[in-house]
């Protein structure tokens, strides 16, 4: 088996709200939607992103009321990270935990989307030799 993309699927309330958010904030941008989907996509290393809507029919029966809680959509970044979080600022965009540096060397601040999606940045600190 070979892995030619990731995807993550994402059932939210709102579609067209995390639709906004990502392309607006986050520079994805739609590959195909529908009524109660959206497929995005970016250029670069990102996840491809499909929004559902919540007790959507093509989903089976047991997952259809299902939400994305306790999940948190990690992208880690090559430097840049307090640019990045000033931006989004910037925009608007709430941030859920400022940046910060844990004592195993990685760096990370958070926002959360409309729906309630965690999304983290993440910069891993080089160690000095």
């Amino acid at each position: 088996m070979q892995i030619t993309a990731s995807t993550v699927s994402l059932t939210v309330d709102d579609v067209a709200a995390s639709q906004a958010f990502l392309t607006t904030h986050l520079g994805y941008r739609e590959q195909a939607a529908a009524d109660g989907f959206a497929s995005l996509t970016r250029d670069d290393a990102a996840c491809d992103i499909v929004l559902l809507r919540r007790g959507i029919d093509v989903l089976p029966a047991e997952q259809r009321d299902r939400h994305a809680t306790g999940l948190i959509l990690a992208f880690t970044v090559d430097g840049g990270l307090e640019a990045e979080e000033r931006r989004l600022k910037d925009e608007g965009v709430t941030i859920t935990m400022p940046l910060r540096e844990e004592p195993w060397g990685e760096r990370l601040f958070q926002i959360t989307d409309p729906n309630g999606v965690v999304v983290q940045f993440v910069e891993w600190v080089k160690a000095e030799a």
